[in-house]
């Protein structure tokens, strides 16, 4: 597994439907090495601080292997790298194969997988496409969201090595199944309850869960 890229971006003002919106959505590739620390990398920043950014979400990761997806999905279009918003685009694994607790070394930091990525309008404005939300959501290519155990310095080439793994460890991609489920099979709710074992999982998806857990009828 390796980095292949690191994109970074400040907030910018653009407008859509009509008003004025502020998001820091749009990456750009970075060359050399770049200072990760507990919120983010150096050149980065989030434009909405209650939905996005913070020490959960300090890095969004994107597999590369999804843009060939997205080229055939998205004719016509140039996708470079950062193109979904990602901090890290990455080789070598993919939502199925990473686990929430999941702890790495890239470059000289270390950093732990948190959450799926949940998309909001703001990648509708990136792709000019008020149904780009629902489509990225649906085709389960969503990528996710790392903390950072240690700061360190980061670039592309960078190897990324499993450090340790969660025993409760959910897949993303099984999170995120579950987030959008309507109905939980038995297996379901005990891949919740291990998932609400996991330290690291947000409060707010604790929270989230254990009320879908407290509607299943008895």
């Amino acid at each position: 597994m390796k980095l292949v890229s690191v994109n970074t971006g400040l907030p910018r003002n653009v407008t859509w439907h009509g008003r004025n919106v502020t998001t820091g959505i749009f990456k750009q590739a970075v060359q050399g090495r770049v200072a990760l620390r507990k919120l983010n990398l150096d050149g980065d920043r989030q434009a909405d601080l209650t939905v996005h950014g913070g020490e959960h979400k300090a890095v969004y990761c994107y597999p590369v292997a999804h843009y060939d997806y997205w080229k055939v999905e998205l004719p016509g279009r140039e996708l470079p790298m950062g193109s979904f918003g990602e901090n890290f685009t990455a080789d070598g694994f993919l939502e199925d194969s990473v686990h929430l607790g999941d702890r790495f070394s890239v470059g000289s930091a270390e950093v732990v997988v948190t959450e799926p990525r949940l998309p909001c309008y703001k990648l509708g404005i990136r792709f000019e496409s008020d149904d780009m939300v629902k489509r990225f959501l649906a085709s389960g290519r969503t990528g996710f969201y790392f903390a950072i155990i240690r700061e360190g310095e980061v670039g592309a080439g960078d190897e990324i090595k499993v450090i340790a793994r969660d025993p409760n460890g959910v897949p993303v991609s099984e999170i995120t199944r579950l987030y959008i489920a309507k109905r939980y099979a038995d297996e379901d709710v005990a891949s919740v309850n291990r998932a609400l074992r996991v330290a690291v999982l947000p409060e707010s998806w604790k929270q989230y869960f254990r009320q879908r857990l407290e509607k299943i009828p008895i």
